[in-house]
């Protein structure tokens, strides 16, 4: 080979090495390291984001994947995205105390859900009797753009959703922003005429300007087993109306409360609710007239769970029973990831294929989806820890930050601090519940090891550089590890939805497994 030859290697070599730059937005060093530009994990930004259903998400897309998601259309109109963001009432404030305060406050909220899951009301689960089929998976879908809630004033992703219609002549379908949680089941929104209701940005939802909204009846399924099965309380009844000439009716009630001392009380009701292209009739929900809670200014909350009354088991005769999404690292512009109901993957982006470990269901916990952790590394280095492996590890939407069983997140930490640390970084104070924090004053960008999960059946899942810090002060002398430990060894490990950014994560309940690839799921 002549010295011509040498060179245009060399030429093309650098080309490859700089588009890989270019698409990544940062230097990568592997899938054990990469190079992280610390403005990518600042919070927010001033300045209103409109919300906007899946025509808006369509135009993001281009080339192949658009045509993709076209040709989906035209068959069964087989995924539907909505967009997942991050939202607030007001802007995370600039000012460096504010911002601290304002951090806190969120990290206090997501602690208090974390020990919510630890006591959970362990009731028994019951499988939906409608069990759906790989053919119904394959046969529908719907694909809804997801975003973040930063400027909802929640560290949970959101999606707005459609409710009512049914072609009342007054007040049509109205749009609500809620937030999305594999953790919950029963779907619920505020509703006119609300008692007591948090501050929230949407219009309360009002059924008298629905024609398709209906009262469950007190003797329905829905009130009884399913209901029970989905908050751990049945429904109560009440008889409503008589007066005026009108007829009496009965009405059923639910209560749901978190263990973080949140609730939503009201009607178990139906109507049309619409996401993204699709609608679905007769839908189940909650009708909340009395609300508290650690919901920021959401209009309420959309149950993934995995019981008779969450939007997967309810909508599976249409989507088979599978979703997946896509939550996007950034916090602020337009930004979006998706949240997809069906198994049609044309709509996926993913860089790497996705790769499937055993979804476990634990019958004392009937929302949650497990799955085994058989181990981890840390930058390429394995970590052993006593941990690893005896527990089924849950994961969760609704939860920011990852819990670890004391052993392993010791072991995690420290080998992190090992290799972070061999750059010279300056320690820096705890914040909050994040005990491993850095001053990375003056670093435009900082090279990150990465954590990888080994699951059960060959499968893992390795955390985003943007997963791997939390910027608690904006000038950066405050970076933290962002994972933090449980009390207990024989508690719940959770991993959040911070470590499963610009990931597809696919939750396949038909199948029992869940599903891992890298993805850039800020669709800007």
């Amino acid at each position: 080979m002549d010295g011509r030859h040498l060179l245009l290697l060399h030429v093309l070599a650098l080309l490859l090495l700089a588009v890989v730059v270019a698409a990544g937005g940062g230097a990568v060093v592997g899938r054990d390291s990469a190079v992280l530009q610390l403005r990518e994990l600042q919070w927010g930004s001033s300045g209103q984001v409109r919300y906007s259903q899946s025509k808006r998400f369509e135009k993001k897309m281009t080339g192949e994947h658009k045509k993709a998601a076209a040709a989906a259309r035209t068959r069964t109109r087989s995924t539907t995205v909505l967009e997942l963001k991050h939202h607030s009432l007001t802007a995370i404030p600039d000012h460096p105390a504010a911002q601290e305060t304002y951090l806190r406050r969120l990290l206090a909220a997501d602690e208090a859900r974390a020990n919510s899951l630890q006591l959970r009301n362990k009731a028994a689960f019951t499988q939906s009797g409608k069990k759906a089929t790989a053919a119904a998976a394959a046969a529908a879908g719907a694909e809804v753009p997801l975003t973040s809630g930063i400027r909802f004033q929640t560290l949970n992703y959101v999606t707005t959703i459609a409710l009512g219609g049914g072609g009342s002549s007054r007040a049509g379908a109205g749009n609500l922003t809620v937030i999305v949680d594999t953790g919950s089941d029963l779907t619920w929104v505020q509703c006119k005429p609300c008692s007591v209701c948090y501050a929230q940005r949407d219009p309360l939802f009002d059924p008298s300007g629905s024609a398709s909204y209906a009262a469950v009846p007190c003797n329905a399924s829905a009130c009884e087993a399913s209901l029970k099965a989905a908050t751990g309380v049945p429904g109560s009844c009440a008889t409503v109306g008589g007066g005026g000439g009108g007829g009496k009716s009965e009405r059923c009630y639910y209560s749901l409360a978190y263990g973080d001392g949140s609730f939503s009380r009201g009607v178990l009701a139906t109507d049309t609710v619409a996401l993204g292209g699709a609608s679905v009739d007769g839908f189940v929900f909650g009708c909340g007239l009395s609300n508290r809670g650690l919901f920021g200014g959401t209009a309420g909350l959309m149950g993934l769970g995995r019981t008779e009354l969450s939007l997967v088991s309810q909508t599976a005769p249409r989507f088979g029973g599978v979703f997946s999404y896509c939550l996007p690292a950034a916090t602020s512009g337009d930004a979006a990831g998706s949240l997809s109901l069906g198994g049609d993957t044309s709509s996926y982006r993913n860089a790497t294929p996705v790769s499937y470990t055993r979804m476990i269901a634990d019958p004392a916990q009937p929302p949650f989806y497990f799955m085994n952790v058989t181990g981890a590394s840390v930058g390429g280095a394995a970590v052993a820890a006593a941990g690893l492996g005896a527990a089924n590890v849950l994961l969760d939407s609704g939860t920011v930050i990852t819990r670890l069983a004391p052993s392993v997140y010791r072991a995690v930490r420290a080998e992190f601090a090992r290799q972070f640390g061999a750059e010279r970084y300056p320690a820096a104070p705890p914040f909050s519940l994040l005990d491993a924090c850095y001053n990375l004053t003056g670093h435009d960008e900082v090279k990150v090891p990465l954590l990888t999960l080994r699951l059960e059946g060959g499968a893992d899942m390795t955390v985003d550089a943007a997963g791997m810090l939390f910027m608690a002060r904006k000038d950066g002398s405050q970076v933290c590890l962002a994972m933090a430990s449980l009390s207990f060894e024989d508690q719940t490990p959770i991993i959040g939805n911070y470590q499963q950014k610009n990931k597809r994560v696919v939750y396949d309940t038909v199948g029992s497994r869940l599903g891992f690839a890298d993805e850039d799921c800020s669709y800007a």
